[in-house]
């Protein structure tokens, strides 16, 4: 009986009306926590408008000189000077103001990745059944399209600033998630057992032992958080966040090739910098640093080097 009044596709399949409970869902959300997405909604603007102004009040040559020594520190003065030229070329294609406001929606969506992200991966990492249960959720935010994303956050936040950053975190976040989660679980289990021997207690071998052992894995998940959030922060611009993203919704718009071009490349050099320096930092701290310390760079360690650090950390522990 039920079946004969069900709606049926035109296969004879009943239809499964997905789409309506959906909608129904976020009415009800809609309605009853409107003023709950409201404040999120003006944090999340004053964070990234606030951040932009910072970077746009000096001049563009000064952040650009700021950010070319923080590529020197974080690897060598070729990656600075190639920084240096790439960013003054962003200058020159008076790209400058969009680059800055998408580099603030990067910077704020990714710290808001993170602070959700590497918990849920510690939880994860601690526990199989939390593993379990948050994989398939992190299945659905990774392979559903990034442009399916936009229409709930653009319904609960509306257009703007903070629909495309809460569209960014999700689309970004579960590598964060599952990288902390694999950096943990590969951390020698003789190493955690000599710690809870000598009467550790979990929070000082998480700290002390598991997260200086996972870090490389780690900065790799926060590398992919970045660029994956970059990617969307481009996509988000469909919903008025502006940027770099809003000069390419723009360029389509008009079919202004030589727009759509010039801020493509921006986006280029925002991913080759932001990815070179996080990469950098991952490989074992700024590189600077390391060299004035005595200590060889990460990527000039040889295997066994890395396992005989490995097995003074077990002697001290």
């Amino acid at each position: 009986m039920l079946w004969a009044v069900m709606d049926t596709v035109e296969s004879g399949v009943p239809r499964i009306p997905v789409g309506e409970w959906i909608d129904t869902g976020f009415d009800w959300i809609k309605t009853n926590f409107r003023e709950f997405f409201r404040l999120v909604a003006d944090l999340i603007e004053t964070a990234v408008e606030g951040l932009a102004g910072l970077l746009l009040s000096p001049p563009a040559i000064v952040i650009v000189i700021l950010l070319s020594l923080l590529a020197w520190l974080a690897r060598d003065w070729k990656l600075a000077v190639g920084s240096f030229l790439s960013l003054v070329a962003v200058i020159g294609m008076d790209q400058w103001d969009n680059s800055m406001d998408t580099l603030a929606l990067v910077v704020v969506a990714t710290v808001i990745a993170l602070v959700i992200a590497i918990p849920l991966g510690v939880a994860a990492a601690r526990w199989d059944g939390f593993s379990a249960a948050i994989r398939p959720v992190l299945d659905l935010m990774q392979t559903m399209p990034a442009f399916v994303w936009l229409v709930p956050v653009v319904t609960l936040f509306s257009i703007g600033v903070p629909g495309g950053l809460v569209g960014t975190v999700i689309f970004a976040l579960p590598p964060g998630v599952r990288l902390t989660e694999l950096g943990i679980r590969q951390v020698d289990r003789e190493v955690v057992e000599a710690g809870h021997a000598f009467g550790g207690t979990p929070r000082q071998i998480l700290r002390g032992i598991q997260f200086p052992l996972a870090m490389p894995t780690i900065m790799a998940g926060v590398n992919q958080v970045i660029m994956l959030a970059l990617s969307m922060a481009v996509i988000a611009g469909l919903v008025g966040a502006g940027g770099l993203g809003g000069a390419v919704v723009s360029a389509i718009s008009t079919l202004n090739i030589g727009l759509g071009f010039e801020a493509g490349l921006s986006v280029v050099v925002l991913a080759i910098y932001l990815d070179r320096v996080t990469a950098s930092v991952g490989e074992g701290g700024f590189a600077l640093l390391r060299r004035r310390r005595g200590r060889p760079a990460a990527t000039a360690e040889p295997a066994d080097a890395v396992d005989a650090e490995t097995d003074d950390r077990k002697a001290m522990v």
